[in-house]
């Protein structure tokens, strides 16, 4: 199997699907608030770096099934497809005040970035690399850092409403 088909449904689902679905989301995906504190900014750097590394890393990696630990990564790894997937359609169907609150986003404030971490997951386990474990560490690390940013500016920009979704719904799973 090429290692390039395991980089191929992301850019698909995001670049594609989603742009196909609404070009309203395609932008409001494309945005990042403003990161304002140093380590906001920070992770955003080192969340930059870590996802072009574990995506071209992917292109140029063998993929193993000789371990029980690989059948679980092909699971892990169409599981994340999966919920990217959803999540993308669930974001691209937002309230009027622009948040997406169903779907997914009714069990998770940040679905993309769960479903990232699960498909990334699933490929480390079907490389059987600990180099690219560890970058998924700093890259899920840097990932909570922008969350947290994120939710600052959403409580901002959508005040109470925001803040009630918050207590409702969890922030991962």
């Amino acid at each position: 199997m090429n290692p390039f088909l395991l980089v191929l449904p992301i850019l698909i689902i995001r670049y594609i699907i989603l742009r196909i679905i609404s070009k309203d989301s395609m932008n409001r995906a494309d945005y990042y608030p403003p990161l304002i504190e140093k380590a906001g900014k920070v992770a955003f750097f080192i969340y930059q770096l870590t996802t072009i590394f574990l995506l071209i890393y992917l292109v140029f990696s063998n993929i193993y099934f000789n371990h029980y630990l690989n059948y679980i990564g092909i699971f892990l790894y169409l599981a994340g497809i999966v919920l990217y997937t959803k999540s993308v359609i669930d974001f691209a169907k937002p309230k009027d005040n622009g948040f997406s609150v169903n779907g997914l986003y009714s069990y998770s404030r940040n679905p993309m970035y769960v479903a990232f971490f699960i498909y990334f997951l699933g490929c480390c386990l079907l490389i059987n690399s600990w180099i690219y474990f560890f970058v998924l560490i700093i890259f899920q690390l840097s990932v909570h850092y922008i969350i947290l940013s994120e939710e600052r500016w959403c409580i901002e920009v959508f005040g109470r409403e925001y803040e009630h979704y918050m207590r409702n719904v969890r922030r991962y799973l």
